[in-house]
């Protein structure tokens, strides 16, 4: 009897130490688990600071011609010249300073000329309110489309025009009551007015402007910016 009870203990003793080894090798993988999951939680954090503090420098891996500077003057010089297409091509300088405060644009809307560092959102953003000029011209240096419409624009057009930039990248979509037409198309340099979403050159305007060949910097992030 007492050899049985001595086996019975050893048998005992035995689960509870294998019992043990398991219990510390699990918690063995929840400290290397733990520690990996911080390591990536850290790392994400500062590739994500680096990424937001580049975005907000305008840095994309392309280099911009601009300086800090305070707001004011638009720094162009020239004047549109208006094509049998109806587009309305800026000849002469468009800068590309950037600048802090309000600046005041020769054209409305601006084509472009100093802008604010940080752009406006124009993945097919829709803006319902006015947009500041100095972060929407920041968009046009980056090849986006800029559709804006004044309060005499018929609704059916305003709601066409907003589903199409939705469905566009580098497009964007404000009210803006300075302007001639009713409704305007807007990039880096070039402009076209028209009375309705269903004129064929607001078509054209998209195929040949979004990140077209006038782009100053083409590829630069439309994400990442302001709303």
């Amino acid at each position: 009897m007492a050899s049985g009870n001595k086996s019975s203990g050893a048998a005992r003793r035995a689960r509870i130490e294998e019992m043990r080894r398991a219990e510390q090798a699990r918690e063995r993988r929840n400290r290397i688990l733990t520690i990996c999951a911080s390591v990536v939680v850290v790392a994400g954090l500062v590739v994500g600071g680096v990424f937001v503090v580049k975005s907000q420098n305008g840095d994309d891996g392309k280099k911009d011609t601009a300086s800090d500077a305070k707001g004011g003057n638009s720094g162009d010089s020239g004047h549109f010249v208006t094509g049998k297409d109806g587009v309305r091509a800026w000849t002469g300088k468009l800068s590309r300073t950037h600048v802090t405060g309000t600046v005041n644009y020769p054209m409305h809307p601006p084509v472009g000329g100093n802008h604010n560092q940080v752009w406006l959102n124009c993945n097919g953003d829709v803006y319902t309110k006015a947009v500041h000029d100095e972060n929407a011209v920041h968009a046009l240096e980056h090849g986006a489309v800029w559709v804006t419409y004044t309060s005499k624009a018929k609704k059916a057009d305003v709601d066409t025009l907003a589903a199409k930039v939705k469905q566009t990248p580098y497009t964007l979509m404000s009210p803006y009551e300075k302007q001639t037409s009713p409704i305007e198309l807007s990039a880096w340099g070039h402009q076209l007015g028209v009375t309705s979403a269903s004129d064929p050159k607001v078509a054209k305007f998209f195929e040949t402007y979004v990140q077209g060949k006038q782009t100053p910097e083409p590829g630069a992030s439309c994400t990442g910016g302001t709303m």
